[in-house]
């Protein structure tokens, strides 16, 4: 097989070469999946740190507004975990009233933070997302 049948059946544009042309071309074949697939999982990975931190600020804002803020510790221990496995950012709270100002009791009225904070900002998580896997 001579230089430029070889270069077509690797699926390289041969158009407008001459026989000179096609003999003095290199072709490197190297696969590189791996390392994609490694660009991939870090541009996921950096892109969940950022929303994980852009949801605990919106769950945050959302107890200063729900004026659900006394001492502050309720929106202190506001926080995020990043579940790669899962390809997943988890916001919540170790404080074990939290669920109570979340969801309410028969006492006193919810006053959501996280539900909000995911579901308002959507299109921002997305936004983020797109960004990292665009390479931006």
């Amino acid at each position: 097989m001579d230089a430029r049948s070889t270069l077509k059946a690797l699926g390289a544009n041969t158009k407008g070469l001459t026989g000179t042309d096609a003999y003095a071309m290199v072709v490197i074949n190297k696969n590189n999946a791996d390392l994609i697939a490694e660009n991939i999982g870090n541009a996921i990975a950096v892109a969940l740190e950022e929303i994980g931190l852009a949801a605990e600020r919106y769950a945050k804002e959302n107890l200063t507004k729900n004026k659900s803020v006394d001492t502050g510790r309720l929106r202190n221990s506001v926080t995020h975990a990043i579940n790669m496995d899962e390809k997943a950012v988890y916001v919540g709270t170790n404080v074990e009233y939290g669920p109570y100002v979340e969801l309410g009791t028969s006492r006193s009225r919810a006053k959501p933070y996280l539900q909000p904070a995911a579901e308002q900002h959507e299109k921002t998580y997305k936004a983020i997302l797109k960004r990292h896997m665009s390479g931006n």
